[in-house]
């Protein structure tokens, strides 16, 4: 049987993160990925120049026609820009919740885009805590999402870490992953935590500007893993080894001129 996975996201029109991100993950990993736009952006490696919000009814639209024809393995929902959208997924997933897919929720906090831009409004905050985090298998923040959730200053070691994934926790997901690429030191260390046990993913930290969308496909990687039978852990691990590699063939791809994207395809560039 074919995995499945859908990417409920906005569009980022250079190709680097977003849905075009988590598909090229899902492609690159053996799963058949299909798509709930919720947003464009008109952006390259240099930043978001406009967004364009999708209407909350036409998300719904979109969700509902994927999820009554396709057998999907895993959800990964990534910028949600406002309420409406927020409590469109959020309904959208209720409607359609005795589906397996949706006890595999990888929930990635998207705030803002790697270039600084502001790609969640203040005021949605509180609407993702309530509405979309409860209902997460995992949810994936970077080091300065985690501060926005909790309101508390960015981590600055492991132990902070923890702490903010364990305030997380107290919404209700089943776990959290905090993504600690924004960190310092010689690795890049994220910890999967749940109410038993936490888990240390650590990989060298490499000096690379091309880290556009890294965000994106290592939570889209998860949902690739869950999507074809993988327990949270082992699809968390194998997404941090792929997002790894990733990252350190993004030289040999030339694209833009700002943080350019990850090398999705880097299996073929090292065959040549």
């Amino acid at each position: 049987m074919t995995a499945i996975a859908v990417t409920i996201a906005g569009s980022d029109s250079s190709g680097g993160a977003g849905i075009q991100a988590d598909l090229k993950t899902y492609g690159a990993l053996g799963v058949y990925g299909a798509s709930v736009i919720t947003a464009l952006t008109a952006q390259n490696t240099r930043g978001v120049t406009a967004i364009h919000d999708v209407p909350a009814d036409f998300i719904a639209a979109q969700l509902d026609a994927v999820f009554t024809d396709l057998d999907i393995g895993a959800v990964k929902i990534g910028m949600l820009s406002k309420v409406a959208a927020i409590e469109a997924v959020a309904a959208g997933l209720m409607r359609h919740d005795a589906k397996k897919s949706t006890k595999n929720i990888v929930l990635d906090p998207v705030m803002v885009a790697t270039s600084g831009d502001r790609l969640l409004a203040v005021e949605a905050i509180a609407a993702l805590r309530r509405a979309l985090i409860p209902r997460a298998l995992v949810v994936t923040p970077n080091l300065h999402e985690a501060a926005a959730l909790t309101d508390l200053p960015l981590a600055r070691n492991e132990a902070e870490m923890e702490a903010q994934a364990r305030q997380i926790l107290s919404l209700r997901p089943r776990a959290v992953l905090i993504k600690g690429g924004h960190g310092d030191g010689a690795e890049s260390v994220d910890l999967l935590v749940s109410a038993t046990e936490v888990i240390r993913l650590a990989a060298p930290r490499i000096n690379t500007r091309n880290t556009h969308g890294t965000g994106c496909t290592l939570s889209s990687a998860i949902a690739a893993g869950l999507a074809k039978g993988l327990d949270l852990v082992a699809a968390a691990r194998a997404a941090k080894v792929y997002v790894t590699a990733a990252i350190a063939a993004a030289d040999k791809i030339k694209v833009g001129h700002g943080h350019g994207p990850l090398n999705h395809f880097y299996q073929f560039w090292s065959s040549l």
